[in-house]
């Protein structure tokens, strides 16, 4: 199954490589989409290049054949959907089976345990 629209950004711990790979083309890296898709890139890889030492980043530019602005963009844009969720600013869906009457209830904690994960993220060793 495709999608045909980008992933949602709340969800980007967990997306797989066909999200990672709409979302490089939403951010206009979309040349890239092939050679993360071979490296097996997905929202996990994303999320712990924050804890990736000199070395490692280098190897990541190297492998994926990288410019050195393009990864800058990719680190900035994945900062900003970090710095979002954290806000709380990201629109949280409600589950398609969920009455009408408990929408507020599922955004309410939709959103806390969305900002709690990205913490936890943070805080990993």
């Amino acid at each position: 199954m495709t999608r045909e629209h980008p992933p949602e950004t709340l969800d980007f711990f967990i997306w797989t490589v066909e999200d990672v790979g709409l979302w490089l083309e939403e951010i206009n890296l979309g040349s890239y989409r092939q050679i993360f898709k071979e490296n097996g890139v997905n929202g996990e890889y994303l999320e712990g290049m924050s804890m990736f030492t000199t070395e490692q980043i280098l190897r990541f530019i190297r492998r994926c054949h990288m410019k050195w602005g393009d990864f800058i963009t990719l680190c900035k844009e994945l900062r900003r959907i970090k710095v979002a969720c954290l806000k709380g600013e990201q629109k949280v869906r409600q589950p398609w089976w969920a009455p009408s009457c408990l929408s507020v209830v599922f955004v309410k904690y939709g959103k806390r345990n969305r900002q709690s994960r990205v913490v936890s993220l943070k805080l990993e060793p």
